[in-house]
């Protein structure tokens, strides 16, 4: 049972949530904060002084001051003007985990929301009702405000839920999991809009799929390298150690406890004419470690948010006071979302390259041609080199930074913009051609495994073989091979490959 206080949030504990696998809970410290906090936004409603987003006009309108009698209605009038979003909904866990996420922010006691609307969150979270948010619409300042506001919908009885297999009215579907629909009061609304958290929860789930892909690229290199006889000398520790980026120390001792008592290797160790192995193979330490740090910084920085106050303005309860500021504005997640982007094509770009080595008869070191036994009349291998190609040039095109786009909203008062959203989606876009040329890679290196048997590959390389080898045959004639790089991707997305 995770206590939900503010803090800040791992990777794998907004995964777990995400997929049902941890249930959540408002700690007893932080329903004070929040209790605090929503007395201020009390005083000030009581007073009647001028406060941003309790009872003024929002953006533009910001200047215009809004009636007692209506703080209600402009709550309201706010959630429903800002559900525009177009497009396909986000994922059933992508919507969970900005439940989760928004709660969060929620109760780090800065928002002056009362807990009744963190505990309408989290029991939506509970009970299966999940919001039914269209990706499109976000430019990521004043934060995701059309996903957060079908968010928001959803949670006061409006839009569409899925609950229980059906995609439903929220109505309904609260009225069935026995949820009361909240009730807004002053400030409220724009608590439950403003913030980053749907391109929190699209970046956060991508980046934990890309950190266990790009462990499972290793796993697919050390793979390649049996298959072709390569040397696993350009992973000593000593030449590590005098280029000790931590990524790169990490991939290197990684890849040699995947060749550990390998059989073919010791076949050729004492008659292997070659002296070096391509880069694809030789660098794997250096690419692969290299991408590592670029995901570990993203995820540093996904976590940093997760745990951070990002609405506005931000209610400082010790003080009474209420400050505007711009903590909404995505920039932080969007640059780094643009940079694992970037380094995980950069991990397709040097995973394509081996799957050509593979089945390239001009150097897949005396492998038939593209991996058949009766090259001519069949063609093996051939086609799955040239969809790794495809899904490398889709994500080279993907991988263009959406952070350096900026456009401005709102009648000019929004000026500039972080665009994270699409940074997020575009993200999870690579992710997912990931994968596919990563199941490309362990079917195409373990056809090639096949030609040196009886011996064996490293440890960690024959346990990758044998998971292949659960799902896939080895190929003796010409067959139709989509549906098992699917069961391949299946595998790695339900972390068939993970303790290797």
């Amino acid at each position: 049972m995770l206590q939900l206080n503010g803090q800040q949030l791992t990777l794998k504990q907004i995964a777990d949530v995400a997929h049902g696998r941890e249930q959540v809970v408002l700690a007893d410290e932080a329903r004070a904060r929040v209790e605090q906090s929503r007395q201020v936004v009390q005083d000030i409603v009581t007073q009647g002084r001028t406060v941003y987003g309790v009872n003024t006009g929002f953006g533009k309108l910001s200047d215009v001051s809004i009636d007692r009698s209506d703080l209600i209605q402009l709550q309201l009038n706010l959630v429903r003007s800002h559900s525009c979003g177009l497009g396909e909904p986000l994922s059933e866990a992508e919507a969970r985990a900005m439940l989760l996420l928004r709660a969060n922010v929620l109760a780090s006691g800065f928002s002056g929301a009362r807990p009744q609307v963190i505990e309408t969150l989290l029991a939506m979270l509970e009970k299966g009702v999940t919001p039914v948010i269209p990706e499109k619409g976000s430019v990521g300042a004043s934060g995701d405000l059309a996903p957060l506001a079908h968010l928001a919908l959803a949670a006061i009885g409006e839009g569409e839920v899925s609950y229980q297999g059906e995609r439903l009215p929220a109505a309904t579907a609260l009225q069935r999991a026995e949820i009361p629909p909240l009730r807004l009061e002053a400030k409220e609304g724009l608590a439950l809009l403003n913030g980053t958290q749907a391109m929190g929860a699209v970046g956060a789930l991508a980046l934990h799929r890309a950190q266990q892909l790009v462990r499972l690229a290793d796993v697919a290199g050390a793979m390649t390298l049996e298959a072709l006889k390569g040397t696993p000398v350009a992973f000593d520790e000593r030449i590590h150690a005098a280029r000790p980026h931590a990524g790169q120390m990490a991939v290197a001792a990684h890849l040699r406890d995947l060749l550990r008592e390998s059989e073919i290797r010791e076949s050729h160790l004492n008659n292997d004419p070659r002296v070096q192995d391509a880069y694809s193979l030789r660098c794997m330490p250096q690419v692969h470690g290299a991408v590592r740090t670029a995901l570990d910084h993203a995820r540093q920085v996904v976590e940093i948010e997760s745990g951070s106050a990002t609405d506005n303005p931000l209610v400082f309860s010790e003080t009474g006071e209420v400050l505007s500021g711009g903590n909404f504005h995505g920039a932080p997640l969007a640059l780094v979302f643009d940079y694992a982007a970037m380094a995980l094509t950069d991990l397709m770009s040097i995973t394509e390259r081996r799957i050509d080595r593979l089945v390239n008869p001009d150097s897949n070191e005396g492998l038939p041609p593209f991996l058949t036994a009766h090259p001519g009349i069949s063609s093996g291998f051939m086609m799955l080199q040239v969809s790794a190609v495809a899904l490398l040039s889709e994500a080279k095109v993907l991988a263009h930074p959406a952070s350096i786009d900026n456009v401005p909203t709102d009648g000019g008062k929004e000026d500039h913009v972080s665009m994270g959203m699409t940074a997020a989606t575009k993200l999870r876009s690579i992710v997912e051609l990931a994968e596919m040329a990563t199941a490309i890679e362990l079917l195409v290196a373990a056809q090639g495994l096949e030609y040196h048997a009886p011996l064996a590959p490293g440890r960690g390389v024959k346990q990758a073989y044998e998971i292949v080898r659960r799902f896939v045959a080895p190929l003796t004639t010409d067959r139709v091979m989509s549906g098992e790089i699917e069961k391949i991707v299946r595998a790695i997305e339900t972390g068939e490959f993970e303790n290797l």
